[in-house]
């Protein structure tokens, strides 16, 4: 169809309105499932520090009617340590940008604020759940918190195809970072049990797996300790069909199986969580800074460190390929 003569079109107007949604949509993760899941202390010191300690062993015991007692010898506790690590963003907003009249917020500065915020939280989450080791730092280098993967020394197992596979732990100070293998392997049932094991024998009850995507999606189609994948239906109700798996039953307890995007996607990290604590001390907090010329800035700051209650509750298996 021809357009009538004269027809005055959109294509020549002048002055139509900007048509531009009053919302700003974004799906960026904001997830911090170990960070939540975790107890929350207070550090007074930049060398956070806690001790551990341990029963003897069962044994036989059976004395003599009468005898003399004689002494068990103490054993000291174990002092440990991780430094707190200082976590910072800073958003700057021009006087110009914050005067305009803006879609999808009010206030640029405290939109920005709000993103920042958000990161930081994404960074601090970042080094609780991954795998750098601790360093006390100096007036020129900044310090660090040893991970959650750095800790877990004591219960691990690698499906490694190649070699190089360690997990130094903590040793003096500090905590070393793990080494990975230099082949990743196939993930099998047996590795993932053999830890729950050794974690309910040194005394730990561990409850959560905390695990990359790729390697939630394996547990769900290889493994046979998930929990049923039927649900009853009421009468009337239309049926589901369940693919997911949120729990995963094991001779030593039930485990959640929580996702993560951020932890690194080639373990499983079998937590007690309540062995695990985010200890502040500086919490989130933000202040104004100076002006120096035009513009607006903000700084948002938190000062944390990873407290270990006791790494040997916990455990992880390591190297794993999800897609072998």
């Amino acid at each position: 169809m021809a357009v009538p003569s004269g027809a005055y079109q959109t294509y020549q107007q002048i002055g139509i309105r900007e048509d531009l949604s009053d919302e700003i949509f974004m799906i960026s993760p904001t997830e911090t499932p170990f960070l939540t899941g975790i107890a929350k202390t207070t550090a007074t010191n930049p060398a956070h520090e806690w001790q551990t300690d341990a029963l003897s062993a069962a044994a036989a015991n059976a004395q003599i009617d009468g005898d003399d007692a004689s002494t068990n010898t103490a054993v000291p506790t174990v002092r440990l340590r991780n430094y707190v690590q200082n976590l910072t963003k800073v958003p700057m907003v021009t006087e110009n940008a914050q005067a305009v009249n803006t879609a999808g917020r009010a206030d640029e500065m405290d939109y920005q604020v709000m993103k920042r915020g958000k990161e930081l939280k994404l960074d601090l989450e970042f080094s609780l759940s991954r795998n750098a080791g601790s360093t006390a730092g100096s007036a020129g280098s900044a310090s660090l918190s040893a991970s959650v993967e750095s800790w877990l020394s004591s219960n691990r197992s690698s499906v490694q195809l190649g070699s190089g596979a360690t997990t130094p732990g903590y040793s003096g100070t500090t905590v070393a970072a793990p080494t990975d293998s230099s082949t990743a392997g196939t993930l099998t049932e047996a590795a993932l049990r053999a830890v729950i094991q050794a974690c309910y024998s040194a005394g730990g009850m561990p409850d959560t797996l905390l695990v990359g995507p790729a390697v939630k999606n394996k547990i769900t189609d290889a493994f046979t300790g998930i929990a049923t994948r039927f649900r009853e239906v009421p009468s009337g109700s239309k049926a589901q069909i369940i693919s997911g798996v949120d729990l995963y039953v094991s001779n030593f307890g039930e485990f959640r199986l929580v996702p993560s995007r951020i932890v690194r996607d080639q373990n499983i990290l079998v937590l007690d969580m309540k062995m695990w604590k985010c200890a502040f001390l500086v919490p989130f907090t933000s202040w104004e800074l100076a002006k120096t010329g035009a513009s607006y800035r903000r700084q948002l700051y938190v000062a944390a460190t990873l407290e270990a209650s006791n790494q040997a509750s916990s455990g992880k298996v390591t190297d794993i390929n999800p897609a072998l």
